[in-house]
């Protein structure tokens, strides 16, 4: 059962401390309300996808207090700074390289090396981002592909029973998700239109690039913002999906009990858990992309998971990292 809480220090103080425990919270932003977890917890942000029924890993936007606080994640340009001061706390979020040193877990970025971060002015969200001192990532709390919620009520039609907790916090004053702008490259380009206009934007840092077409949402370009399909990160080596053997060349990514004979593993949940191994994707990807050839091992082989649930959206992952590049 979903509690209630009301918008009090006590109410926020307790939805901080849910989150802190890896729990779900739904909080209200100016834009629409979110469905919050610790970004730095991979497996709270696992069960953002669970919650959602998410069929694939789309990068989140992770929500922080201050602009010095998600400058201190990502690098900042100079129009980042700018459009900070004019923008910021509001619907705004820029898409910009992420540092090495970002604690924000990987799957909160899709494995991407950029993230999507932004300021909102929403007094509940402001003081539940400072009270729990991390950053929330958090997509609009609906069930995927339904309508986004504005009210507490629309939460609760969606997600009743399926996240720990939602701040009642009135009815949102915009309405619509913040405008996303990558600024991971030159020159801006305008990947979602939302709460601040094209135009103010323009008149802040002058001309950006915008329009995306059915081919372009397939592209590098595109790929980096939330709500938008994803087919990237494929890592060096390629992946053999479904695989019951292991080849002398191969590591392993396992799931369940491993194959005999693997040289090299990453164990997704020995447990055959889902959530945990939604939470280890994207570490496994990298590790064993670093670690293979050091043992001579060319490729990797894939152990079935199960087309259900978080499932689905694991097995849509491995199959864009598959797909022939």
């Amino acid at each position: 059962m979903t509690r209630i809480l009301r918008p009090t220090e006590t109410g926020i103080a307790e939805a901080a401390n849910l989150l802190q425990s890896g729990g779900l919270v739904a909080f209200g932003t100016e834009t629409v309300y979110g469905l919050g977890a610790d970004a730095t917890n991979p497996t709270a942000v696992a069960k953002i996808f669970e919650a959602k029924g998410r069929p694939h890993f789309n990068p989140l936007i992770c929500h922080y207090f201050s602009p010095e606080a998600a400058f201190s994640h990502v690098h900042a340009t100079a129009t980042a700074e700018q459009l900070a001061d004019t923008f910021w706390p509001g619907p705004l979020t820029l898409v910009l390289p992420r540092k090495v040193t970002c604690p924000v877990a990987l799957l909160a970025g899709a494995g991407l090396d950029t993230l999507a971060v932004r300021i909102p002015a929403h007094p509940v969200a402001q003081k539940l981002l400072q009270r729990l001192g991390r950053p929330i990532a958090a997509p609009s709390a609906n069930r995927s592909g339904r309508i986004s919620p504005t009210t507490a009520a629309h939460v609760l039609a969606q997600l009743e029973g399926r996240i720990a907790a939602l701040i009642d916090s009135g009815p949102c004053r915009v309405g619509l998700e913040s405008t996303v702008l990558d600024l991971s490259m030159s020159p801006p380009f305008l990947l979602r239109p939302g709460g601040v206009t094209t135009e103010s934007l323009e008149a802040a840092i002058g001309p950006i690039q915008s329009g995306i077409t059915p081919t372009q949402a397939e592209s590098p370009r595109t790929l980096r913002s939330p709500g938008l399909l994803l087919s990237h990160y494929a890592p060096t080596l390629p992946l053999r999906l479904n695989a019951t053997t292991i080849a002398p060349n191969e590591a392993l990514l396992a799931f369940g009990p491993p194959l005999k004979n693997a040289s090299l593993t990453y164990q997704l949940s020995g447990q055959e858990n889902l959530t945990e191994a939604a939470a280890n994707l994207f570490d496994a990807l990298h590790w064993l992309d670093s670690h293979a050839p050091a043992q001579n091992l060319t490729a990797i082989a894939v152990m079935p998971i199960p087309p259900h649930a978080l499932g689905l959206a694991i097995t849509d992952r491995l199959t864009r990292a598959a797909a022939p590049r």
